[in-house]
């Protein structure tokens, strides 16, 4: 099986930028895609992006051109570098197996305030 754990969160003023890590252990070459999904309590799960290990990438509307996501292999590391934060984008983040999502991290809190 796989795990994945999330790192990177925390809180950051509007403008601001943070980058996520999900580090994958375990039977990593089972692994096709990972996605990146946010959700914070009372509010809907929302896909963010998504990279597959041929590097192909793709994103929600409302991060394109602002959210990276990136792989680094040889670490078994992926990335999510969010930049030009808003309130809006205040969650929790998860890393999740794509495309069956049976895996899923235990998520990084983003916080985005004055």
């Amino acid at each position: 099986q796989v795990q994945l754990v999330e790192s990177g969160g925390g809180l950051v003023q509007p403008g601001g930028s943070l980058r996520l890590a999900c580090v994958a252990t375990g039977s990593i070459f089972t692994i096709y895609a990972i996605d990146w999904f946010r959700q914070a309590p009372g509010k809907q799960r929302e896909w963010v992006a998504q990279i597959n290990m041929s590097g192909t990438t793709s994103y929600e509307e409302f991060v394109k051109g602002r959210f990276i996501i990136t792989a680094d292999i040889a670490k078994n590391t992926m990335y999510l570098q969010m930049n030009s934060l808003t309130p809006e984008d205040t969650d929790i983040y998860y890393c999740v197996t794509a495309p069956t999502h049976s895996r899923w991290g235990q998520g990084t809190q983003v916080a985005c305030s004055s």
